[in-house]
């Protein structure tokens, strides 16, 4: 049985205290909301922090808001299962709430929140893996190692985001909000992830998101949201796209984003895919065009289950989908 490391628990009761505690304790702190993902990491010693700064009672972080002028704004301690389960996500943002809801167990999304799932870490097959394996095989460069066994000549980590929420975000043009030592900033979400499985988000190590804003959709908007996981009642994905277009009253296509998840270390936007909607009315011919362009850019690697090629096959299989999801 894996166990957790020895760890010291300290709750934050505001999001400046958790900051303050952050910086006390420097390297040996990591900040915790639902754990869903840390724990489960630290028990295959992928990290052994020996403070934890407790997010969950900093309770002004936990609320869903919107009206037609800002968009949304989401506490970053909001629960997967508000997301998926809110009214005002689910008519105004569906793939959003799609995404959300497709994370994992209900006990899980329930522990879980949405600040954490923007964060959560990279992952690959050949680092989440426990101790004793990592040690077999001589480590790798994310943990303890000094080569991606991805691709050995590789001069960066090939960990893969596999983040459901990420890409949705992405497509609706999300910012994020974060405090740290220096103060509070905020950072467009395409800035936020880093092509750089070790190094995945511009957060520096003693900042904390605490909300995230989605502006307003406009009118004729739709969104949809497609993931590829081993096993459909709980994995991470394997794959996943999010699709967003937005028309015009003739049923023109005006705005359209495409992005794709876990086909490298961060959300990857196919402006092509963009393009080949934008004028259309998203007849058959313009969908078979974006799929296509998806599927240039998807460069999937050996770093999660299935292989290559059917994971290579399966990114227009899916961009297709999520685009006949809009479409209809």
């Amino acid at each position: 049985m894996l166990r957790l490391p020895p760890f010291t628990y300290i709750p934050a009761r505001t999001a400046d205290e958790a900051v303050e505690l952050l910086a006390m304790h420097g390297a040996d702190a990591l900040p915790v909301s639902g754990g869903t993902d840390l724990y489960a990491n630290m028990k295959q010693r992928l990290f052994t922090p020996k403070v934890l700064i407790g997010l969950r009672p900093i309770t002004n972080l936990n609320y869903i808001r919107y009206n037609d002028v800002s968009g949304l704004t989401l506490g970053a301690l909001t629960s997967l299962t508000a997301l998926a389960t809110s009214d005002a996500v689910r008519r105004h943002y569906p793939a959003l709430a799609a995404a959300a809801a497709a994370v994992s167990t209900p006990q899980l999304r329930n522990m879980g929140t949405i600040g954490g799932n923007v964060c959560v870490d990279t992952r690959c097959n050949y680092y989440n893996q426990n101790l004793d394996w990592r040690k077999a095989l001589g480590y790798c460069m994310k943990k303890d190692g000094d080569i991606c066994r991805v691709a050995t000549s590789s001069p960066k980590c090939l960990a893969v985001n596999s983040s459901d929420t990420a890409p949705v975000l992405q497509a609706f043009g999300a910012r994020l909000h974060v405090i740290g030592p220096s103060g509070a900033r905020e950072i467009p979400i395409e800035q936020f992830y880093v092509d750089d499985g070790m190094r995945a988000w511009a957060k520096q190590p003693g900042e904390i998101v605490t909300h995230i804003s989605v502006p307003p959709p406009g009118d004729n908007t739709r969104s949809a949201y497609r993931k590829l996981r081993l096993r459909n009642s709980f994995d991470f994905p394997i794959l996943s796209v999010a699709a967003l277009v937005r028309c015009d009253d003739d049923g023109v296509c005006v705005h359209a984003r495409l992005v794709l998840n876990a086909v490298a270390p961060k959300p990857v936007d196919v402006p092509a895919a963009a393009q080949a909607l934008i004028g259309t009315k998203l007849e058959h011919e313009a969908l078979e065009a974006a799929a296509d362009a998806a599927f240039a850019a998807g460069k999937p690697l050996d770093n999660t289950s299935a292989t290559i090629p059917y994971r290579k096959r399966m990114v227009r299989v899916f961009a297709r989908r999520a685009l006949g999801d809009v479409a209809a």
